[in-house]
């Protein structure tokens, strides 16, 4: 899931609307952002075999200590007390936070084939499979980004034609790039994977250029 999770972090601002879009962004891809960088060092790993679902050809062999669920519990435990400490937020904000950031794997466990690791051993692995029936996946993933965009649209308003525009850029860019991973030809490797996925950091400084572009309607 890619823009699934992006819509948690966008309707996520109504609840905590101080907090900045692009905080939010890397609390919802937390895990696929310490991901690429476990696998680029050799202590995650994952492979390319087409056909392995329906949607995505990327076999996740080894990533208990990204998207475990112990591991995912303690990255928002410990990403929302970071930003607790440095902002001097209130528990509100500190629980929209790590809920955020958990909710990646409670999507993964959804889409993903039962590969999802429980505990850093993952001797156990789950996964509802969502991703071997692609209307019903894209249709959930489209529905959910929907919803998100909605949410923040209700929540927030341009301050500016950049506010605005921005917004409406971001949202073609990220359908752009979900249409091209799923009509796409497979990655020729998992570096290649790993390497790429460090392009989301361009999704997280346009979420904090567009925050400063927007102010919320409350």
């Amino acid at each position: 899931m890619f823009i699934g999770h992006i819509a948690v972090a966008f309707g996520a601002k109504k609840y905590a609307p101080q907090v900045s879009l692009g905080v939010l962004f890397l609390a919802c891809q937390l895990a696929d952002i310490i991901w690429p960088n476990l696998v680029l060092l050799g202590i995650e790993s994952v492979t390319v075999e087409p056909g392995i679902t329906a949607i995505t050809p990327l076999n996740f062999i080894h990533y208990p200590y990204s998207h475990s669920l112990i591991a995912m519990t303690i990255w928002a435990l410990l990403f929302a007390a970071l930003y607790v400490g440095l902002q001097r937020a209130g528990t509100r904000v500190a629980v929209v936070i790590a809920l955020v950031v958990a909710s990646h794997w409670l999507l993964d466990f959804v889409t993903h084939r039962p590969d999802m690791p429980i505990t850093f051993s993952a001797a156990t692995r789950v996964g509802l499979g969502l991703w071997n029936y692609p209307v019903a996946a894209i249709v959930t993933e489209l529905s959910l980004f929907a919803a998100g965009i909605w949410i923040y649209v209700r929540q927030t308003q341009a301050k500016n034609r950049a506010g605005s525009t921005g917004l409406w850029s971001l949202v073609i860019f990220l359908l752009v790039i979900y249409g091209a991973n799923l009509a796409g030809p497979p990655p020729p490797s998992a570096t290649a994977v790993a390497w790429s996925a460090q392009a989301f950091w361009l999704v997280v400084a346009w979420g904090f250029w567009l925050d400063r572009h927007r102010t919320s309607r409350d």
